[in-house]
């Protein structure tokens, strides 16, 4: 599959994992709280807890951090049969302070990627989560210049990325998503009938995999690094 760059008039760049490191952080947290807790259960059971804890928080809490550490503070309430100590409770909610104040980690090759299209076209950022979180990431990033539009999505399912093309003003023939995640950045833009470009990162969040069922004549391109995108797009 090759990208047809003349009918496309905006490219999104997805921001966590595709152009700053994430997800690592939520896996050393992980790794934390399985300590934290190791006298009630083991770390598989608690990594098992935590996931569905999240899934089921998704509609109340949404996505990031603040989300991430709620989850874990209800974990620790439960699997200790309501016996945890403050003392575990604060240090639970220290590892989520911790992940807001990691600084900004930019991906091989980003501002060299971002520089370059964006003298001949106009980028946006496309991503979820919990805004204020996202704001400060993209603040510390240095990248906001690149950016003609900033969207912080409550979800990234085809509705939403419906409602940002309709605000954007344009077709979904006009659009190139370019992330990390199948699920969240390139199958709900394949289904809208726009381009997409997956930029693999070492580590995927469980509830961001897909089935080869759901990847089955969909057609999108894999690049290795954000800067092979350069090859693809002139």
């Amino acid at each position: 599959m090759e990208i047809n760059c003349k009918n496309i008039k905006v490219i999104g760049f997805d921001a966590d994992d595709t152009l700053w490191v994430n997800e690592t952080y939520f896996r050393v947290a992980e790794d934390k709280i399985c300590k934290l807790l190791s006298q009630y259960e083991t770390p598989n059971k608690i990594d098992q807890e935590l996931f569905k804890k999240e899934i089921s928080n998704l509609p109340l809490y949404g996505y990031g951090v603040k989300a991430f550490t709620l989850s874990m503070v209800e974990v620790a309430l439960e699997l200790s049969n309501y016996t945890v100590s403050n003392q575990t409770i604060e240090a639970i909610l220290n590892i989520g302070k911790d992940m807001l104040n990691k600084p900004v980690e930019l991906l091989d090759g980003v501002e060299e990627v971002l520089k370059t299209l964006s003298k001949k076209h106009k980028l946006i950022l496309a991503t979820k989560g919990d805004l204020l979180d996202q704001e400060r990431k993209l603040e510390k990033s240095g990248l906001t210049n690149y950016f003609h539009h900033i969207e912080v999505l409550s979800d990234k399912q085809g509705d939403n990325y419906s409602k940002l093309l309709n605000h954007l003003d344009i077709k979904p023939s006009e659009f190139l998503m370019v992330g990390n995640s199948l699920k969240s950045d390139v199958l709900p833009l394949v289904n809208l009938k726009a381009q997409a470009i997956h930029v693999p990162f070492h580590t995927t969040w469980a509830h961001e995999k897909v089935t080869k069922k759901e990847m089955n004549g969909k057609a999108f391109i894999t690049i290795n690094t954000l800067k092979d995108l350069l090859k693809l797009i002139n």
